[in-house]
């Protein structure tokens, strides 16, 4: 019986120590924020934006919906904050440390400013 729970708590420990390094926040900043292209339709009232973030060497360009009665996000580029990129999605916590989810609409390498010589 020992013997059984030391390899389940094995297990259970692994699993932990694979999730964790799978789900690794990074530090992203804003580099640009600029008014989606349909947000003036009728369809959509509500104002949304083409958020551009750096994370490591990538832009990511991210579809963003305020919620209900926010403004502001307009004025936050340069802003820091910690993200967590997936494949079709960026994750991060609000200012109350609620996690959201916006959509990437495009990736690309950011160009280095320092050439090499």
């Amino acid at each position: 019986m020992r013997k059984v729970c030391v390899a389940l708590l094995c297990t259970a420990v692994a699993y932990v120590a694979g999730q964790a390094a799978s789900s690794k926040y990074q530090p992203g900043t804003i580099m640009a924020v600029k008014t989606h292209a349909d947000s003036n339709s009728a369809e959509s009232p509500t104002t949304r934006y083409d958020i551009s973030l750096r994370v490591g060497n990538t832009i990511y360009v991210v579809l963003y919906t305020p919620p209900p009665g926010t403004y502001g996000v307009q004025y936050m580029a340069g802003e820091e904050l910690l993200v967590l990129v997936g494949s079709k999605t960026i994750t991060y916590n609000d200012i109350l440390g609620n996690s959201r989810k916006v959509p990437i609409l495009s990736r690309r390498k950011s160009v280095s400013e320092k050439r090499a010589q």
